[in-house]
């Protein structure tokens, strides 16, 4: 995964400085977005008595039930009134080392038939995040508004990948020479020759042990990029509460793979080098780095923004790997495609996995625009900065439900 940075950038045209408003707030009064739906289809005819709603598994009163579309109140049912934050704020997450040309058709389908005048909409490339100020920009043709933002995300990733790239290229690089010269050339049986590993200038002593150095060296540099910062996914979410209303969060990521050797390969390494202990260590660690752990602490991560009642839709943009003789393009997503699918559905968020970027859109789109908005007040509540889980149950029918999974006594 490559890193992605919080900084708020000053962008002409539609694009505004964003401010961070720092402020306190003791929740008493707890709001659920809920989705409902049978199959995939929203229900929308359940009322108050359908919904039960339990706090650390404690049965609460539920006060109200409105029904939203958009920003609009479709249907209200209140024990208690309420003042329900409609306004949208949407921030479009990418976290892709390649520029996708079909983005184009993705990001049109979201101008032009989700984001309407009144939404905020938050862009994160890996140089920068920028705003869009909806009220300003849709006086503006759409489709210049679009070419901007595209150019835009097109730039950031290329520019801010460029190192990731360039490490991708070298990985690519030595694992084909390193293939070729013990494969003789790169045969297709893969079997390496001890007669070419004769040749001294070759194969044998330093040149060789270099190349696999060298190799190991650019995948240590290459991992450390992919490195998940907590900090920051934690600094983003707590700005996320400041800000009232509905959020809605797409993380964009792109499938990765990286160059190793031949498993076959190693193994003959292993075989013929087993008295060079430099080589074996070297090969050995190279296995290690292909067992890959979670770095970061996914359930801080979840509570979070979950805390912050921003759902987390994270929307996995699949590839095909390039073939290669002597390597092998491992995919690299292991480490982080479970985390962020479960931060989606901790924080009642929509998933899907695809090479469309438009259907990915479109069905992203379709699953949230309609809601319930739930409100509850806790039975005993105490501001102990203890995490709360919230369970929502249908008294009947059989439904799929999709809503955050807690909240931060604070």
């Amino acid at each position: 995964m490559r890193k992605w940075i919080l900084l708020i950038a000053a962008v002409p045209l539609a694009f505004a400085a964003a401010q961070t408003i720092q402020h306190e707030t003791k929740t008493v009064n707890i709001e659920i977005p809920v989705r409902v739906f049978k199959g995939t289809t929203f229900v929308d005819t359940l009322m108050l008595d359908d919904f039960e709603v339990l706090d650390n598994g404690r049965p609460q009163k539920l006060e109200a039930v409105y029904i939203v579309k958009k920003t609009n109140i479709e249907r209200r049912e209140e024990a208690k009134a309420f003042a329900p934050r409609t306004a949208r704020h949407f921030t479009l997450i990418f976290e892709m080392s390649e520029f996708d040309p079909r983005l184009d058709e993705g990001l049109d389908f979201f101008m032009n038939n989700v984001l309407i005048p009144g939404d905020d909409l938050v862009v994160v490339t890996p140089m920068k995040t920028y705003r869009m100020r909806a009220e300003a920009s849709f006086g503006q043709e759409r489709s210049q508004i679009l070419k901007r933002l595209v150019g835009l995300v097109r730039h950031d990733i290329l520019i801010g990948n460029s190192e990731y790239r360039a490490l991708l290229e070298d990985l690519k690089a030595i694992a084909r020479s390193l293939a070729a010269s013990i494969t003789g050339g790169g045969s297709p049986s893969g079997n390496v020759s001890r007669d070419a590993l004769a040749n001294e200038g070759k194969f044998s002593g330093g040149s060789f042990e270099e190349q696999l150095q060298n190799y190991a060296s650019c995948l240590n540099r290459f991992e450390a990029l992919r490195q998940v910062d907590e900090k920051k996914f934690l600094e983003f979410a707590r700005f996320l509460k400041t800000i009232e209303g509905q959020k809605d969060v797409f993380l964009f990521y792109q499938r990765e793979f990286v160059p190793n050797l031949d498993p076959k390969i190693m193994n003959q390494f292993l075989g013929l080098y087993n008295g060079n202990v430099d080589v074996v260590l070297t090969v050995m660690n190279l296995f290690d780095l292909t067992k890959r752990d979670t770095t970061f602490d996914v359930g801080a991560v979840k509570r979070a923004f979950s805390d912050s009642s921003t759902a987390i839709h994270f929307l996995f943009l699949t590839s095909q790997a390039e073939a290669a003789p002597g390597i092998v393009m491992e995919e690299r997503t292991e480490d982080v495609f479970e985390p962020y699918l479960e931060m989606a559905r901790a924080t009642g968020g929509f998933s899907d996995v695809s090479g469309n970027f438009e259907f990915i859109m479109k069905s992203a789109a379709a699953a949230l625009e309609s809601y319930y908005l739930l409100y509850y007040t806790p039975a005993d509540y105490k501001a102990d900065g203890s995490f709360h889980d919230i369970t929502i149950k249908v008294k009947s029918g059989g439904y799929r439900l999709a809503h955050r999974s807690g909240y931060i006594a604070d």
